[in-house]
């Protein structure tokens, strides 16, 4: 087991976003978290990327195991320097002004003390331009210049450059044609397949994110609403009703 949540708890000032939520994900897994607006998902992955206040919620209960370790107290540096985890974040926040190169190489810095450094850095570029031939094609165009699909294509690619097994990314398909968006779950479902990368994706199309993990669960309103394989969920009646639109 690679992560493993356990009743965890989190708040923002005196509301409670989590209480006590319990998942699990093993090596190698595509796992979704799916839900409506406010029940919880992005408050998740901000606890599990231990972002600082006041961009990430207070954990108030439970626990956050990494390959059977607390990171309760880990801090977020530490978390990217040993490559553990890596967050896509909502909104992307590439940095405009700079070259989609230069984005992608800053995002190599948990490199900077490897003593393979120029070929980890090398082997990683040439994995994110091959998955998105498109960003090697802009590699010199400014990250504001690029359209939303490719943003989000570039947001993917700085998250590979750290080198991380364990990726998250929050809502992926926001502001994406359905072309892109399927053209970014195909890449992602490759970069799992070939290189046996752990992905947790939080989505809010429900129908798109099951068709790419193989199991998820449901949270409503900071609740574990259900669980289970992407066809289970996708034919319990509840989520149907809820999510599926049946």
């Amino acid at each position: 087991m690679l992560l493993e949540v356990k009743d965890l708890k989190v708040s923002y000032g005196n509301i409670e976003a989590l209480h006590g939520i319990s998942f699990s994900i093993d090596t190698g897994e595509i796992v979704t978290l799916i839900g409506a607006n406010g029940a919880g998902k992005t408050s998740t992955l901000l606890s599990l990327a231990r972002l600082p206040r006041p961009e990430a919620p207070v954990v108030s209960g439970g626990d956050i195991r990494y390959a059977g370790e607390s990171i309760l107290k880990t801090e977020p540096h530490t978390l990217i320097q040993k490559k553990m985890m890596a967050l896509v974040p909502e909104g992307r926040h590439i940095f405009g002004n700079l070259s989609v190169a230069e984005n992608l190489q800053i995002a190599s810095f948990p490199h900077r003390r490897d003593i393979n450094r120029a070929n980890i850095i090398g082997e990683n570029l040439d994995l994110v331009y091959s998955l998105f031939p498109r960003l090697y094609e802009r590699r010199k165009q400014r990250g504001e210049l690029l359209s939303g699909g490719e943003q989000q294509m570039l947001a993917v690619g700085r998250a590979l450059m750290t080198g991380s097994n364990f990726i998250m990314l929050d809502e992926p398909s926001m502001g994406l044609a359905p072309k892109l968006m399927y053209e970014m779950f195909r890449a992602l479902k490759q970069l799992n397949f070939v290189k046996h990368i752990t992905i947790l994706v939080v989505e809010q199309n429900a129908k798109v994110a099951l068709e790419f993990a193989g199991r998820g669960y449901v949270l409503k309103t900071g609740e574990i609403f259900a669980s289970g394989t992407s066809q289970e969920l996708a034919e319990n009646p509840d989520v149907k009703k809820a999510y599926l639109g049946g």
